[in-house]
């Protein structure tokens, strides 16, 4: 009997080791982790954020207000919630029925936007009436869509964080190290979509410039973030706006008067930068328990950026007690609004709080 078990072991070593593995990855040598230092030194200032707790659900992870400042945020079974602006009311405002919405934003016909994990980009009338947009481009539909900006000629510009992995499996995305993602832009003057940039690295966040002479798209996969041009000599070129994060970059936005405000929802896992330069290694730890594996670090981090790619500044929460896995920040009316993938929450900050 013992024998027996034994070789059921033996079989079961042998399978984990030498059988297949869920990713197909890459080695890659991360840049050293400089850590919080410098503009990005730590402070408490984020444990001054006003918390909207949500009565059923979790995971708003963009917000967006709507013109009479209702505060709105889509979680993890599809739902639209959306608070007074004092949080003291909460409904649901649309379900997209085996949806994720993630990215949001009204456009100004008071369209709210949805980049939707599942069903792609979608518009959402203000009596909840939901119309579907775009769902693929070049043969390829989307896998993953994550997040957007609208330019003032209707223009929106969103994010395929992924055509090979489901937002379920984002962290295999990142493990695998390969370049699945695409910037894309939709018309909805044409129907049109057009694809301005291929082979990112867990394409994330999109935030237009003030003049809209570039657009920026956070490649989570390589702690940086790019920048598409639209405008001028280099307009159809692409370059690196910041690069060398000390965290994984999510949610990107513009206030539109010059700053750029960055949702850093974990520092980068040394876990994981160690295991990067190992095909073998990534293979063996994407076949354990999710749990096993390498994930995001408990923290509340946003950072601002001026449009030349300087932090001019960031702001804590070091040990996530009051904010964590802060995924997006939106400025509005002398607020921060934040986002979370995961937590049960929304939060906002007065601006004049981090002064």
């Amino acid at each position: 009997m013992k024998k027996t078990v034994a070789g059921i072991a033996a079989l079961l070593l042998l399978w984990f080791v030498f059988g297949p593995a869920p990713v197909d990855p890459v080695a890659w040598v991360p840049p050293e982790d400089n850590g919080f230092v410098g503009p990005f030194a730590e402070n408490t200032l984020l444990n001054k954020a006003e918390v909207f707790p949500i009565i059923d659900g979790e995971g708003p992870e963009d917000i967006a207000l709507d013109r009479y400042g209702r505060i709105y945020g889509g979680l993890h079974d599809g739902r639209i919630l959306r608070y007074s602006f004092d949080g003291a009311i909460q409904e649901t405002f649309a379900t997209i029925e085996g949806g994720r919405p993630l990215g949001l934003h009204f456009d100004a016909a008071g369209n709210l936007i949805v980049a939707d994990a599942w069903k792609g980009l979608l518009s959402i009338d203000e009596n909840g009436e939901i119309t579907t947009l775009t769902t693929g481009h070049g043969g390829r539909p989307f896998a993953f869509a994550d997040d957007l900006d609208i330019a003032s000629d209707g223009k929106i510009y969103f994010s395929d964080a992924s055509d090979t992995y489901n937002q379920p499996d984002y962290l295999l995305d990142l493990i695998e190290a390969r370049p699945n993602g695409r910037l894309l832009v939709f018309d909805p003057a044409t129907g049109q979509t057009d694809m301005l940039l291929d082979n990112l690295y867990f394409a994330n966040g999109i935030a237009l410039s003030q003049s809209e002479d570039f657009v920026l798209v956070n490649e989570t996969g390589r702690y940086r973030i790019t920048r598409y041009w639209l405008k001028g000599e280099k307009a159809g070129t692409s370059d690196i706006f910041i690069d060398n994060l000390p965290g994984f970059p999510d949610g990107v936005s513009a206030n539109r008067n010059g700053t750029f405000w960055l949702a850093l929802p974990s520092p980068r896992n040394p876990n994981m930068d160690e295991m990067h330069p190992s095909v073998f290694t990534k293979k063996l730890v994407t076949k354990l328990p999710t749990w096993m594996q390498p994930g995001a670090i408990r923290r509340g981090t946003i950072v601002a950026l001026n449009e030349a790619g300087e932090v001019v500044a960031s702001y804590h929460d070091p040990k996530g007690e009051r904010v964590y896995m802060i995924t997006s920040v939106e400025e509005v009316g002398g607020y921060l609004y934040l986002g979370s993938l995961e937590a049960p929450f929304a939060a906002r900050v007065k601006l004049d709080d981090l002064r």
